[in-house]
C-alpha cells in the first residue's frame, strides 16, 4: 500500500490545544513575569518572563511546520484470516521532510474485538528515512473489521508540546470462518461431463435443434451447418462443444428459530463453517456452487479442478473462493419462519446437487424440505442437533421450568435467556430425541441422505459418512405422495 500523508488541520490555534501541563505551566509563568516586568520596571524578569513564554511557542512553531512531512503505509497478511487465527498488521512511518523528527507516538485503531489498541514510541527518524513495526490482531468471532486510521503523537524534546494526528488511510480485515479439509469421495452415481457429453446430447435432441453461429475465420468447414447456411445466406456452424459443469448449491439455514447459543460455540457459527468446508470442497472439484440462505440471498462461484489445493494455502485464497468465504464472512441470523424463499429460487433452476445445513426443524419445514429434494438431482442434509449447543446451565434451567409445567412460560423464559429456542427447550428431553428421530426418517423417506450433527462432531468424519453404501440414507423409498425419489447423487 503506497504511503499516505497526514492529513492537514488548519491553524496554529489547533496546535495550541497540543500544550501539555508542562507548556501551560510555562507559558503561564512567562506571561505573569512578563505582566510583573512592566508594572515594576525590571528588565531582567522581562527577559525571564519572555524566554518562559517563547519556550512553548516555539515548541508549537516547530511541530507545525514537521508535523505534514511524514508518511504511513499499512499492509495485512493476510487480509482475509480464518477466526481463531492471527493475522500480522504491517505499519511503515516515512519522514519525506529533509529535517529529523523528533519522539513520535503512533496508535492504531482496531475494534476491540482484535485486541488492545497497539502502540509503539519511534526515535527520532532521519531525513528520507522510515521506520516499521507490527503487530498481531486475532478475533474469534468472523466479520469485516476496520483497522486504522493510525494515529501519530508528535512532541518536541522539552515535553511542553504534543499533537495527536490522523492518517486517512484505514484498511479492511476480513475474518472468515473456519475452514475444514473434507476427504474425497466417490460416492455411488458420480458423473463427470464434458464435450463427448455435451456433443451426445445435441445428437439426441436431433438436427433440428441445433443452434448455429456465424462463420469464423478457423473455423473447421467440417463443422458447416449447411441447412442453416442455405435459410441464411451465409456459412453458419454449429455450436462448439462446451464442456459441462457439475452444479452444487449449498443451502445455509440461518433461522434464529433453528440454532441455539451464541457466540463461537453456538451451533449456527458450526454450520456457517461448515458450509464454508462444503463450498469451498466443492469449488476445488470443479464445481459451480451456488450458496443459498432461507432468505432467498444467492451468491455464485465457478471452481476449476486445477485450483484444488490452493483455497487456503499460504493463507490465501483463489478468487472465487475469495467470494465466496467474504459473502460467509457477514452472514447473520433471520428472523425469517421457513425455507419458501429458497424454494422459490430452486424452482428457477435446481439441477445438480444440494447440500442442506440445516438447524432444528418443524412440521412446515420438513414439507418445504421434501418440495426442495424434488427440484434437484439428489440431495444431502447435515441436520444439526441445535440442542446440543446449548450450555448444560441453560438446559438445566430449561427444565426445572418444565417441570413446573409446560404452559406457565416459566421454561419458556429460562430457555430463551440462553441464546436458544424457547419452544425446542420446553419439551422433555426424550421427546425431543423422538422428534429428531422422525425428522430424520421423513427426510430420508424424502429422498435426503441425512448425516445428523452435534456439539463436538467433525465435519470430515460425518463427509466420510457418505462414502458408505449409499451414503447415510442406503435406502430411497417412494415419498408419501407416490412420485418415486430422484436419482444417486454425484460425486462429492
Amino acid at each position: 500500500m503506497p504511503p499516505r500523508a497526514v492529513r492537514e488541520p488548519g491553524a496554529v490555534r489547533l496546535a495550541l490545544h497540543g500544550l501539555t501541563t508542562r507548556g501551560r505551566c510555562f507559558l503561564a509563568a512567562g506571561l505573569t513575569a512578563v505582566f510583573c516586568a512592566y508594572l515594576l520596571g525590571q528588565f531582567a524578569l522581562l527577559q525571564v518572563g519572555l524566554l518562559l513564554s517563547a519556550l512553548p511557542l516555539g515548541s508549537v512553531a516547530m511541530l507545525v511546520r514537521t508535523r505534514y512531512r511524514v508518511a504511513s503505509g499499512r499492509s495485512l497478511t493476510p487480509s482475509r484470516t480464518p477466526a481463531g487465527q492471527e493475522a500480522r498488521v504491517s505499519l511503515r512511518v516515512d519522514n519525506v521532510s529533509r529535517v529529523r523528527t523528533g519522539l513520535l507516538m503512533l496508535e492504531d485503531r482496531v475494534p476491540y474485538v482484535l485486541g488492545p489498541r497497539p502502540r509503539f514510541v519511534l526515535d527520532r527518524v532521519e531525513p528520507r528515512g522510515y521506520r516499521e513495526v507490527s503487530y498481531r490482531v486475532r478475533s474469534d468471532l468472523r466479520g469485516r473489521y476496520p483497522l486504522g486510521p493510525l494515529q501519530l503523537r508528535l512532541g518536541d524534546p522539552f515535553g511542553l508540546c504534543e499533537l495527536t494526528r490522523s492518517f486517512t488511510a484505514a484498511d479492511l480485515l476480513t475474518v472468515v470462518p473456519q475452514v475444514q479439509t473434507l476427504p474425497t469421495l466417490k460416492l455411488v452415481g458420480e458423473w463427470s461431463g464434458f464435450g463427448d457429453s455435451q456433443a451426445r446430447a445435441v445428437a439426441l435432441a436431433g438436427e433440428d435443434d441445433v443452434v448455429p453461429r456465424e462463420y469464423r475465420h478457423g473455423d473447421d468447414l467440417r463443422r458447416v451447418h449447411w441447412r442453416s447456411t442455405a435459410k441464411y445466406g451465409e456459412l453458419m456452424v454449429r455450436r462448439e462443444e462446451q464442456p459441462l459443469r457439475h452444479h452444487a448449491t449449498v443451502l445455509l439455514d440461518t433461522r434464529y428459530r433453528g440454532h441455539r447459543g451464541s457466540g463461537p460455540a453456538s451451533s449456527f457459527e458450526w454450520a456457517v463453517s461448515a458450509a464454508a468446508s462444503v463450498a469451498l470442497h466443492l469449488l476445488e472439484r470443479g464445481y459451480e456452487v451456488r450458496l443459498l440462505t432461507d432468505t432467498g440471498e444467492q451468491s455464485t462461484a465457478s471452481g476449476s479442478p486445477a485450483s484444488a489445493n490452493t483455497a487456503l494455502a499460504g493463507g490465501g485464497t483463489t478468487e472465487a473462493a475469495g467470494a465466496m468465504l467474504d459473502r460467509l464472512a457477514v452472514v447473520e441470523l433471520s428472523d425469517g419462519q421457513g425455507l419458501s424463499r429458497a424454494e422459490e429460487v430452486l424452482r428457477l433452476g435446481g439441477e445438480g446437487l444440494l447440500i442442506a445445513i440445516l438447524g432444528t426443524l418443524e412440521d412446515e419445514q420438513l414439507a418445504e424440505l421434501s418440495r426442495l429434494r424434488r427440484r434437484t438431482g439428489s440431495a444431502v442434509a447435515l441436520l444439526l442437533d441445535a440442542d446440543s449447543w446449548t450450555l448444560l446451565r441453560g438446559l438445566g434451567s430449561g427444565a426445572n421450568g418444565n417441570g413446573n409445567g409446560n404452559g406457565n412460560g416459566n421454561g419458556q423464559g429460562n430457555g430463551a435467556a440462553t441464546g436458544g429456542d424457547a419452544e425446542a427447550e420446553t419439551a422433555p428431553a426424550e421427546d425431543l430425541d423422538t422428534r429428531r428421530e422422525r425428522h430424520e426418517r421423513l427426510l430420508r423417506q424424502a429422498g435426503w441422505r441425512v448425516l445428523p450433527a452435534s456439539s463436538g462432531d467433525s465435519l470430515p468424519e460425518l463427509w466420510r459418512l457418505l462414502a458408505r453404501a449409499g451414503g447415510a440414507a442406503s435406502a430411497r423409498p417412494v415419498m408419501p405422495s407416490g412420485a418415486p425419489a430422484a436419482a444417486t447423487d454425484g460425486g462429492v
